[in-house]
C-alpha cells in the first residue's frame, strides 16, 4: 500500500463484529473477544483502556493475524486496513504488511529486544525486510537518524550497543526507532509505559504523541492506566470481558464517565495534592 493509496477521508482501519476464540482440548472455546466495532482515521489516535484479561492485547495482535490460529479463532464481518480485507489476505501478503502497514511496540523490552544482537543489527533487520528503498551502505546513517528521533543520545556510539547495556527508557525509545523506521501508518502500542517509572512514562508518552503529529501516523494505545492516555488519544475505547462497554472523545470519558466499569478504572488513578480513600474492590456482579 502506497502512501498515494492512503484515502486520508476514509478510515484507515475499520473492524466490524470482531471475535475471538480460543480453543481448548477440554470444553467450550474461550471467548477472549466477544464482538467489537471500531474505525480509526489517518492520523487519529485510540486508546483500549481495560483490565488484564479485558481482550485489549488479543484484539490488538489479531490486526495483523498474529494470533496462532488454531488455537485462536478470528470471525469479523469486517477487517480492513485502507481498504484491504486483512482475514482474505495470505500468509506472503501478511508478512508485507506486518512490520510496514501495522508495526508493534510490545511490554518489556528488555524481554522483546534479542539479548545476543547489537542495536544496528535489530534495527538493521527491519530497515532490511521493509524499506528497500535504502541502500545497505546508508542504513547506518538511516538507523542514527532514527535514534536522534527518538532522543537517544550519542546515537552513532549507541549502534554497536547491546540491550543490556541500555536503561529501560532507552530500550523503550529503542523499540519506538524499530517500529518506525519502517514508516507504517499504524502503530500499535501494547503497554509502552510497563516497568518504567513515572518520569520516564512522561517522556515516552510526549514523544509517541510528537511523533503522531509529525509523522501523521495513528496510533492504538493499549493500557489499563487511564492516567497516561490524555496526552496520546483522541478517543477511548473502555474494554470489559471482551466487549467495548464505552466509547468516546478522551476529555469526555475522563470527566463525565457512564459506565460503571469506566468509573471504577478512574477511582484507581491516583490525584496528586488529594487524600485517597481506600480502593474499593470491583463489585463484578452489579457489572454483568
Amino acid at each position: 500500500m502506497s502512501d498515494a493509496s492512503i484515502n486520508k477521508e476514509a478510515p484507515l482501519l475499520r473492524i466490524r463484529d470482531l471475535q475471538i476464540e480460543f480453543g481448548r482440548h477440554d470444553g467450550e472455546p474461550v471467548k477472549a473477544v466477544k464482538s467489537i466495532s471500531l474505525t480509526l482515521k489517518q492520523g487519529e489516535s485510540i486508546a483500549l483502556v481495560g483490565e488484564s484479561g479485558s481482550g485489549k492485547s488479543a484484539t490488538a495482535l489479531a490486526l495483523a493475524r498474529l494470533l496462532p490460529e488454531p488455537p485462536a479463532s478470528i470471525s469479523a464481518k469486517e477487517m480492513s486496513l485502507n481498504g484491504h480485507h486483512i482475514l482474505e489476505m495470505n500468509e506472503r501478503e501478511l508478512r508485507a504488511i506486518r512490520g510496514k502497514e501495522i508495526a508493534y511496540i510490545f511490554q518489556e523490552p528488555s524481554t522483546s529486544l534479542n539479548p545476543v544482537l547489537t542495536i544496528r543489527t535489530q534495527i538493521g533487520e527491519a530497515l532490511a525486510l521493509h524499506r528497500p528503498d535504502v541502500a545497505k551502505s546508508d542504513r547506518d546513517d538511516e538507523i542514527v537518524k532514527w535514534l536522534d528521533k527518538v532522543g537517544i543520545v550519542d546515537s552513532r556510539k549507541r549502534l554497536r550497543a547491546y540491550p543490556h547495556e541500555l536503561s529501560g527508557g532507552m530500550q523503550q525509545r529503542v523499540m519506538i526507532a524499530m517500529a518506525l523506521c519502517t514508516q507504517p501508518k499504524l502503530l500499535i502500542a501494547d503497554e509502552p509505559t510497563t516497568a518504567l517509572d513515572v518520569t520516564i512514562q512522561k517522556q515516552i508518552m510526549d514523544l509517541l504523541a510528537q511523533l503522531r503529529r509529525d509523522l501523521d501516523m495513528s496510533i492504538i494505545l493499549i493500557t489499563h492506566n487511564l492516567g497516561i492516555i490524555r496526552e496520546v488519544a483522541d478517543r477511548v475505547a473502555v474494554m470489559f470481558r471482551g466487549e467495548i462497554v464505552e466509547t468516546g472523545p478522551v476529555d469526555e470519558i475522563l470527566r463525565n464517565p457512564q459506565h460503571a466499569y469506566t468509573k471504577a478504572l478512574l477511582a484507581c488513578v491516583p490525584r496528586m495534592g488529594a487524600k485517597q480513600p481506600r480502593l474499593k474492590a470491583i463489585d463484578y456482579a452489579t457489572l454483568a
